[in-house]
């Protein structure tokens, strides 16, 4: 890998209950010159869930930087789905230099609130008495907008067969180490990288409100707000947050 190659590194992290393939269409036009990486955290996809002791955002954060030493990147934009921006804020908390650029997607730096506590726990008993099949089948409606719910079909499906394959164990501890994840809207304030927000106004899971009490944290932020969209707009509007991403990213590279 020569040295710009090092440069053009982008780190795709999916969230809760999810895999690398809900990526797989939105990096399709991605310019040659990126090099792009999107892992399954360990307990998820393709990764053997029984070795895994430690779900927290700290431990997955030690996993992304295996993944980037291993790509031999000293530096990549990290863009974070959800609990993958939860991970990403994590790994930018313990490694600062390695970061050129994080986008929030659908994320929020923000500890849970006593009430997304308690829903969690909640979901944990869910989980515990009903399986994870079960569950699946009322989680994953509501993470798009009303308004996506027929033309959505496919991808809602897609994620329910993706979460309805995750291990129990992997989805008990992942709910268990969300909500007990630290408030790390410190690292937005203190960030010596550009940050970017996806923001969609119908998302259930990281409410508009949420978002906005944040994007003017860095000292240096771009926010895409988007109507009709809920918490996966990679699925809901995925030609305006592609390009949001590629330009963010050709900003800090160099690449316009």
């Amino acid at each position: 890998m020569n040295t710009s190659d090092k440069k053009l590194v982008l780190i795709y992290l999916h969230g809760f209950a999810e895999n690398h393939t809900i990526w797989t269409e939105f990096i399709q036009n991605c310019p040659p010159e990126y090099k792009v990486l999107t892992p399954d955290f360990p307990g998820y996809g393709t990764a053997d869930s029984s070795r895994v002791t430690d779900y927290s955002m700290e431990a997955l954060a030690e996993f992304v930087k295996g993944e980037l030493d291993e790509a031999d990147a000293q530096q990549a934009i990290l863009i974070g789905h959800s609990m993958g921006g939860y991970v990403a804020l994590a790994f930018a908390e313990k490694y600062p230099a390695r970061v050129a650029g994080l986008c929030l997607f659908h994320s929020s730096a923000q500890a849970d609130t006593d009430e997304k506590k308690a829903n969690r726990d909640k979901n944990i008993s869910f989980v515990e008495r009903h399986g994870v099949v079960k569950f699946m089948e009322t989680f994953i409606r509501p993470l798009f907008a009303d308004a996506n719910e027929e033309t959505m079909m496919p991808y809602r499906r897609q994620l329910e067969e993706i979460g309805a394959a995750t291990s129990q164990a992997s989805i008990i501890g992942g709910m268990r180490a969300m909500r007990d994840r630290p408030d790390r809207t410190e690292v937005l304030r203190k960030a010596t990288f550009p940050v970017l927000f996806i923001v969609g106004k119908e998302d259930a899971a990281v409410p508009l409100a949420t978002s906005l009490e944040q994007v003017a944290l860095p000292p240096e932020s771009t926010a895409l707000f988007l109507e009709r969209v809920g918490h996966v707009g990679f699925f809901e509007r995925p030609q305006s947050t592609r390009r949001a991403v590629l330009d963010f990213v050709g900003g800090i590279f160099g690449t316009y």
